[in-house]
């Protein structure tokens, strides 16, 4: 559990800008929902690779540099309707929820897979995840 407290601690704080858990992002539990919706890591990252992405979303899970991602491609690959509600839902604008998910993926998915590779357990890391979110319990 220490992996992932670290991990939403470091995602909360670089998103607010430190200490303001309590206004927590919420496309931190948007985009973790969408890992859980989408097949997990593995499947988010399938999504990437049919895209023609495969290269920036393997970069995520190896241990080397994140190559970013285009919040344009976002519409794409969850489709523009996907994201129109994320926007509706958040009262935030579409170019802020794909500009927002585009930052926090890559850093998310890297922070789920240390070891260079996709857990076993991803699936269960997803649900953990969200529900300390829920809960507010992490570092």
């Amino acid at each position: 559990m220490g992996m992932l407290d670290g991990l939403l601690g470091s995602l909360m704080g670089g998103m607010m800008g430190g200490g303001q858990q309590q206004q927590q992002n919420p496309l931190l539990a948007i985009a973790l929902q969408m890992l859980q919706q989408n097949g997990g890591i593995e499947g988010i990252l399938g999504k990437f690779q049919q895209a023609g992405l495969g290269q920036q979303a393997d970069s995520w899970v190896s241990t080397g540099q994140n190559l970013p991602i285009d919040p344009g491609a976002l519409g794409e690959i969850f489709g523009q309707e996907k994201l129109g509600q994320i926007a509706r839902q958040t009262g935030m604008s579409e170019q802020d929820v794909s500009g927002g998910l585009a930052d926090l993926l890559p850093g998310l998915i890297d922070g789920m897979t240390p070891q260079g590779q996709v857990p076993a357990d991803s699936g269960d890391l997803v649900n953990q995840a969200l529900a300390m979110l829920q809960k507010g319990k992490f570092g």
